[in-house]
Formats: C-alpha cells, structure tokens, sequence
C-alpha cells in the first residue's frame, strides 16, 4: 500500500473500522485547540522518531551541579545575566536533542548495519574511526563494506539526519582555536578571553558551547561572557527579519556615515535592549565631525619645540581631570562596558572644546613663550581624546591621527595616567582654579545667551563674589579668563561672612545693548 497523508490515513483507518464492525460510532465534526507552526496553515502532527541527544543535565544532578559551577568560572557582564544561566540550567527535565531532519548542515557520522531483511539494526552503530572524521555517511563507507552493500541487506545505510545548529556552533572556539589543526596554538589560546553575544541567546549557544567544553576539556571555554541587549523598533518591538522590520544598515552608512552608526551602537549598554534611533547617529555624527575640526585647530596652533611642556596651573587642571577620564575609560572597557568608556570619553570632550580650548585659544595662537604651555597641553590632550575615541569612531580618529603621526591609530599604544601627568605635579590649587574659571565663564555665556547676542559680544563689567582664595586663584588666570570671556573691565569683590566659601557670583554687564 502506498504512503497516505495524515488526513487519507484517517479517512482509510475510518473505513476499516467500518467494514470490521468495529466503528463504534458515525465521525462527527468537533472544534478544538490545536497547535500550528508559526508559518504554516496546517495543525501540528506529532511523530515520533529515533533521535540523538547528548546529555545536559536535565536527568543527571551531578551533571548540573557542574555545570552550575561552570557558570560560576566565567566573569558575566553584566553580572546579573547568570542568573538566566543559572535558571536556565536548574530547570532543565530533559537531555539536548542534537539531531535534525532536514537536508542541508553536519551529518550525523554514523552508519547501522542492515539485518537479512534489510530492516535497519539501531542497536549497535557503526561508528567511524578518529583518523576518518569528518565523514559524510551518505557518501564515505564504514570499514569493512563496499559502496555496493549500501542500502542491500545484510548491508548499510548513514544516518540521515543532520547536527543541531547549536550542536555545531558549540564547537566555534574549537574551531576558531584550530583544535584538530594547530594544538600548539589551541593550547596558547583556550580557554578564550571572551564570548560576546545576545542575553536570548544564553541558554542555547552559551549554554551548548559551555556543555561541549565541560565534556571535551572540563573546563569553561572561555573567561568571560560579554551579554548585549536586543534593538528595538520605535513600537518597542525587536527588531527581526522574521517580522519584517530590521532596517538595513548600509543605507543609513551612506546618509550618516559608519562611524555614526557605530557611535549610536556603543551607546547601548551591555545587557540592556535600546531603541533603534537614527537622531543618536546625527549626534555621532557631529561628534566625529567636531573631532576633525578640534584637530585642524590643535595642528593649526604651531608646532612643538623639543622642551615644551605644560606650566601653567589651567593646564595643569585640565590634563588631571583627562587623567580622571583615561582610568575611568580604561577600567570600564576592561570589563567590557564599552557604552560607559563612549558616555566618559565624549563628556569630557565636549567640556574640552566648549570651556578649555575657549579659554586657551587666544594663549595657544600668541606669538612667544607663553603658548607652549598651551599648544603642549592641547597636542596632548588631543592624542589622547584621539585614542580614546579611536574604538567607538574608527574612521574618524583613523583620518585625524593620520594628519600628524606616523602607523595607524589601532596599532598605537592606549593612553595612560602617566603619559597625561608626565611633567608636572597636579595640585589642588589647578583643580579649584579650573573650576573656578569654568564657573565665571559660564555665567558670561549665560548672561550673553539670555541676551540674545553673540558670544563673541563683549563685556564691559564683570563683577566676581567670591572667596579671597579664589579670587588670588583666578587672578593667576587672569589673561585667559578675559579672552575667552571678551571682557573689558574684571573687578574682585571678597565674599562676607554670610556668602559660602565656595559659592561664587558673577554679576555681567553687556557693552552690547539688550535686544
């Protein structure tokens, strides 16, 4: 008889029944809840089948109770996704079906002798030998049969199926360490540094590579489990292909360019969704487009002589407070929170270009020795916000850094405390100057906004109230205060008893009208 379809199959056993006398009853019409596949029209049919599994747990407490403790050897970022692992593994209640019944992937390596009937005998396997992987069993012969005894009784067949997705993809530090092919180098790198990939994805590919590994190496792949988040679309839907609503990438590297996009990209903090945002890639945008122009203006100021360095207290404070930002930046993509060095880093770069490089613009252009404090601490500024922002703009610092040093940016060491302190001695004196400083110019431009005129607008009266402290720190700072501020007329007013010692007040008269 040949096959039937589910549906012809029932309609024969009904018949049967029939003829048999043993139809206890007419068929009738019922409406009930089945299951359907996702993008099919028909109800599910279950049917049963021989498959493979490789043991995970789920029937094993000893075997759980390891891998638990596998997950424990990994450092999780964030630290609070292994508790999805963990979750995941202690509600394990079955074993990891690893084989498929589709036509295209990674055979399953095994073959099964056929009996005098040609039935298949599924007791015993034929299972090849190390030297021989891989095998296709659809093609390659076990030893002992010929290519004619496929198929024939008392002959052979393969095994049909095909691997899991995750069975084969659980063996990517395997293959990216070159296991079979370079044990000297796969000895150097494994366990690897880290695994980076989606938080949906823990209790399958995370999850299955860390199974495999227990088994093959007894140890967990890899040091650390870098989690990102999912992209959501404006309805706060994820984004996927199977609902039609990813946007395609190379579209919006055209209009914003690709380090905007890589910029919007960093902004997402490791282990949480965000929303897809095309106006983050214009702020990255403008942040790489600031980057160049701030270093047209550094390169423009003149060149270094052998001996320059910073002097002055400002300068002083200013590369301090960029030391603060390097350690910062530094532990933060240590321990992968790529989103926290970007959200540091462009921070203290725009505080660098809207109040430093304001203050000292006017110094750093003057003819004669009192801009090399200037130029050196701006050109040293400028090579480490460069390499700061190098892994989150590439392009961008690749093209300025190639303006004026030699190799590539990517291969250039990483910034550090000691490079931004080298030569001078930070004080508490430069930080309070520097924040001092940044206080009255601040209510300058205030005062100037407020007033609808161009910061450029001069003022005739400035009155400062303030600590005596601060006055003599601002006084030392007198000259740039005044060209960043336009000011003509500076007047220092001590603080009295009631006024706090920190607090201070800038009174701002305009020699432009109000408008």
């Amino acid at each position: 008889m040949p096959a039937k379809t589910v549906k012809q199959a029932q309609v024969l056993t009904v018949e049967i029944l029939r003829e048999t006398g043993e139809l206890i009853d007419e068929p009738r019409a019922i409406t009930h809840a089945v299951k359907f596949y996702e993008k099919g029209d028909r109800p599910l049919e279950i049917v049963t089948s021989r498959q493979w599994y490789i043991r995970n747990g789920g029937r094993d407490q000893a075997l759980r109770d390891k891998l638990l403790a596998r997950g424990d050897e990994l450092t999780w970022h964030p630290d609070f996704m292994q508790h999805r692992y963990a979750n995941w593994v202690g509600g394990l209640n079955g074993d990891w079906l690893v084989s498929r019944q589709r036509y295209f992937g990674v055979p399953i390596p095994l073959w099964y002798r056929l009996d005098a009937h040609g039935e298949i005998i599924y007791d015993n396997p034929l299972m090849p030998t190390k030297d021989q992987l891989p095998i296709d069993p659809s093609t390659d012969l076990p030893n002992g049969f010929v290519a004619e005894q496929r198929g024939q009784a008392n002959g052979f067949v393969g095994d049909p199926d095909i691997m899991d997705t995750w069975a084969t993809s659980s063996l990517t530090p395997q293959i990216a360490g070159r296991w079979i092919d370079d044990q000297d180098l796969f000895t150097r790198i494994f366990p690897m540094d880290v695994r980076p990939q989606g938080h949906d994805i823990i209790r399958t590919w995370l999850f299955a590579t860390m199974v495999r590994s227990n088994f093959e190496h007894n140890q967990a792949p890899w040091k650390n489990a870098a989690l990102s988040g999912w992209i959501l679309d404006p309805d706060r839907k994820k984004m996927s292909k199977s609902k039609g609503n990813v946007v395609t990438p190379s579209d919006l590297f055209d209009q914003y360019g690709s380090d905007a996009v890589r910029y919007w990209a960093a902004c997402a903090r490791p282990g949480v969704d965000t929303t897809f945002s095309e106006d983050q890639m214009k702020v990255g945008r403008k942040l790489a487009t600031k980057l160049l122009n701030l270093t047209k203006f550094v390169l423009g100021a003149g060149e270094l002589t052998p001996d320059s360095k910073p002097t002055d207290l400002i300068d002083h404070a200013m590369l301090t407070r960029l030391s603060l930002v390097v350690d910062e930046a530094t532990l933060a993509l240590e321990q992968f929170d790529y989103a926290r060095a970007l959200e540091r880093s462009e921070a203290f770069f725009w505080w660098f270009c809207d109040d430093y490089v304001e203050l000292v613009k006017t110094r750093a252009y003057s003819p004669g020795q009192e801009s090399a404090s200037a130029r050196s601490s701006l050109h040293r500024a400028l090579s480490i916000l460069q390499r700061l922002l190098a892994p989150m703009l590439p392009f961008a610092t690749e093209e300025v850094w190639s303006w004026w040093q030699t190799g590539s940016i990517h291969l250039a060491n990483w910034p550090t405390t000691q490079e931004t302190l080298a030569d001078f001695v930070a004080s508490d004196d430069a930080s309070s100057l520097l924040d001092a400083t940044c206080v009255v110019l601040a209510a300058v431009r205030r005062a100037k906004t407020e007033a609808k005129v161009s910061q450029r607008a001069e003022v005739s009266h400035l009155v400062v109230t303030t600590s005596t402290a601060t006055i003599d720190l601002l006084k030392a700072n007198i000259l740039d205060l005044r060209n960043a501020g336009a000011l003509q007329e500076i007047k220092f007013v001590a603080s009295d008893s009631q006024t706090k010692a920190q607090e201070i007040v800038a009174q701002v008269t305009l020699a432009t009208p109000l408008i």
